[in-house]
């Protein structure tokens, strides 16, 4: 019989972690919940963030920033979401994977 494997976009072992840094100055560390590839649609990816060192079992305020690389491909800025199509969309493949994690 031949072994299957299944590969998703996530990995619970392995958390990549940004750090956001406010109008004031204060850094927050932020766990990378989901990233969404939105080149086709909209020329830039998005990616999900909640605070760091939460329990899964807390409710936290997701953020939802694109993701903007840089021509480099290593470096990339955080822009403000502006579109409903863009929400909708983010919305929609952020309920395909809460739903995929309930399984």
């Amino acid at each position: 019989m031949a072994e299957h494997t299944h590969d998703h976009e996530h990995d619970h072992s392995e958390h990549e972690h940004i750090t956001l840094v406010d109008e004031k100055g204060s850094e927050t560390l932020y766990e990378i919940l989901l990233t969404i590839d939105g080149q086709e649609e909209y020329g830039r990816n998005y990616i999900l963030l909640y605070p760091a060192g939460v329990p899964e079992d807390e409710d936290v305020e997701l953020l939802a920033y694109a993701y903007v690389e840089d021509e480099s491909g290593t470096e990339g800025n955080l822009e403000q979401i502006e579109t409903d199509a863009e929400w909708d969309m983010i919305e929609e493949v952020f309920n395909t994977f809460m739903a995929e994690e309930e399984e």
